[in-house]
């Protein structure tokens, strides 16, 4: 039986995270077999690690969600792939189909849906087994290292394009300036906000540079949560923010975002939180603000976001910290979880 080096959640303890020797997958009629060039580290992969989530995870389990690769096999039912293609994976390694989400093209939603990474194999390994229905071809313009950034740009469109409304000139505030914060705020960019905040703490002060390259006109903000508050109320005339995007998830970042939000505002929530919210929920009424949840990302988003970043309207290759190989996983988890690196990118040759 042929073997790969991968990145193994294993049991269900903070830590439980290892190199293992794994199986080469096997596919069916309707799979590829994609040789993985490159994955990023997700937040949801630290989360993994430290056993800090409110999700499912079936260990032991290959990490890793954020991928791309060339096709190294086909099966016997694929069409209009070979051997050879330049190819970026969605997230939904599995769907049932039939279900009323399936049918209705909100695959993501699938009650019985399998993540790469966490509900199935993932990419944090040389190879990984791909239906057919979720590839897309890499832009000529995108290396590797940067289409593997693909996949969380698609969560900031989801948040920021299909579930939330930018209109032009609106005010827009992202609270936490990880991977998927700083996706948002390109995105809320491109989206045509007029006046974009990106909200941080004192220990995300790389992150905030990362920040000012992306959108020069942003402002950042990382004080105390009275002093943003002050700061986009007075920058708003005291209105408020129109669009609040929650990308960071702990009850206070979700006080705060009732705090900066326009009356008949909108907050959408990105960021998980596993704590109870611990405080009262009444500014949600009488500021008569839109709360709303996102989560993942459909094929549309997936076309759109490549036009995108082919064109040039996203810039993938700022948020890339560093590009490790796969043996060094721990350092690019710790690198992630420390704040000192932004998009790590783990090569498994």
């Amino acid at each position: 039986m042929e073997t790969m080096k991968a990145v193994v959640k294993y049991g269900q303890e903070d830590g439980e995270v290892e190199l293992r020797d794994m199986p080469v997958p096997s596919i069916t009629d309707n799979d590829v077999l994609l040789r993985v060039k490159a994955a990023g580290v997700c937040g949801s992969d630290i989360e993994m690690w430290r056993h800090h989530y409110t999700y499912t995870v079936n260990t032991p389990v290959i990490m890793g969600h954020e991928f791309c690769g060339v096709i190294e096999k086909v099966g016997s039912a694929v069409e209009g792939w070979k051997v050879g293609d330049r190819v970026i994976s969605e997230t939904s390694a599995y769907v049932c189909g039939r279900c009323y989400f399936c049918r209705a093209g909100e695959y993501q939603m699938c009650p019985s849906r399998l993540g790469y990474g966490s509900g199935t194999h993932g990419a944090f390994t040389r190879f990984v087994k791909v239906r057919q229905q979720i590839l897309h071809r890499i832009p000529e313009s995108l290396s590797f290292e940067e289409a593997a950034i693909t996949e969380p740009a698609c969560v900031a469109y989801n948040a920021l394009v299909v579930r939330s409304r930018i209109r032009p000139g609106d005010v827009v505030v992202v609270i936490g300036p990880g991977p998927i914060g700083l996706n948002c705020l390109q995105m809320a960019a491109v989206a045509g906000a007029g006046r974009l905040f990106i909200v941080g703490t004192p220990a995300d002060q790389a992150r905030l540079a990362v920040a000012a390259r992306l959108c020069p006109g942003a402002t950042a903000l990382n004080g105390t949560a009275e002093s943003i508050v002050a700061a986009i109320q007075g920058a708003t005339g005291g209105l408020g923010a129109d669009v609040v995007v929650d990308a960071a998830g702990p009850s206070a970042t979700l006080r705060l975002s009732l705090d900066v939000v326009r009356r008949l505002g909108t907050i959408t929530k990105v960021g998980w939180g596993p704590q109870p919210v611990g405080f009262s929920l009444d500014l949600l009424l009488t500021k008569a603000v839109t709360l709303q949840g996102t989560y993942g990302h459909g094929q549309l988003t997936w076309h759109n976001v490549l036009r995108l970043l082919s064109g040039g309207a996203l810039k993938p290759g700022i948020l890339i910290s560093e590009v490790l190989p796969i043996e060094q996983w721990k350092k690019g988890y710790e690198d992630v979880e420390s704040s000192r690196a932004v998009k790590v990118i783990l090569k498994p040759e």
